[in-house]
């Protein structure tokens, strides 16, 4: 296995983990009689009678305080978890990912670290499979290895773009809603079109494509907070192909309460070498 090879089913990974998640609680089931339904365009359906206001537009307004880029995220399901801070101020950004644990062949957790014009990678590789192949096991060096700009643009493992502040692409989601009902106060349930959420970086494209036409209706949850600003997002993604079902879960909180990423202390970075940009391709 070359480290090229390797870095294909990790890509793969880090790009699904943004993707993944703990249940949503207390919102109920897409489809259930218990609460109106709403169209994406805001008029009833058959089933129910229209709710107070469109639900599809509150969901689409919740996004908006994102792209100011401050706040907290966490991004969590299938054995991944991902949490992090934006603070566009500084035009600064940390990712924390995990991925596998313990008893797997392969698990990996990275500590990134953006300040621009800069980026840091910690990364941490354990497993059977890490711990026989040298070019992996270089990697492992427990400093932050400094990032090369160049190298890393439109890498979402790597890189961060301070146009595009969302992780999860939370707006470009919503954008997808076919079906929405309010399940309570600043509580939605429905179906959402997941074809652009590769797009987004929800989910890489792979899994959409296996979805197949289930990736028009993919069943979501919402929650906003009492300002009306996205809280919580679930996708419950059925099982397609050789995966089981599961659900992908995006928080988002503290907005307008993050602050500038530390930039590691200069006895703590290494550049990085040439096998972890191989890693990633």
């Amino acid at each position: 296995m070359t480290v090229r090879r390797l870095g294909a089913g990790l890509v793969a990974a880090a790009l699904i983990t943004p993707a993944l998640a703990a249940c949503a609680s207390g919102t109920g089931t897409p489809g259930s009689s218990a609460s109106p339904t709403v169209t994406a365009s805001g008029t009833a359906s058959p089933s129910g009678t229209p709710v107070a206001g469109d639900a599809k537009q509150a969901l689409l307004d919740s996004t908006k305080e994102i792209s100011n880029g401050n706040f907290r995220f966490s991004l969590t399901g299938a054995g991944s978890t991902a949490e992090g801070q934006v603070h566009q101020p500084s035009q600064s950004a940390t990712m924390k990912v995990a991925i596998g644990g313990p008893s797997s062949d392969l698990a990996m957790k990275l500590d990134v670290i953006h300040f621009k014009p800069d980026s840091w990678v910690k990364l941490e590789l354990s497993g059977p499979t890490a711990n026989s192949l040298p070019e992996i096991k270089q990697l492992n060096l427990g400093k932050y290895q400094h990032l090369d700009q160049a190298r890393i643009k439109g890498n979402r493992s790597l890189g961060f773009d301070f146009e595009k502040v969302d992780p999860a692409g939370s707006a470009v989601l919503t954008e997808g809603i076919t079906e929405v009902r309010s399940t309570g106060t600043g509580a939605y349930a429905g179906t959402i079109d997941v074809t652009k959420a590769a797009e987004a970086g929800s989910l890489n494209a792979a899994t959409i494509a296996a979805l197949g036409t289930q990736a028009k209706t993919v069943p979501f949850t919402a929650k906003v907070d009492p300002q009306g600003r996205l809280s919580e997002l679930v996708l419950q993604l059925p099982a397609a192909g050789q995966a089981t079902a599961q659900e992908i879960k995006m928080t988002y909180s503290d907005y307008g309460a993050a602050t500038a990423a530390q930039k590691p202390p200069a006895d703590q970075v290494v550049e990085a070498p040439a096998e972890l940009y191989s890693l990633f391709k």
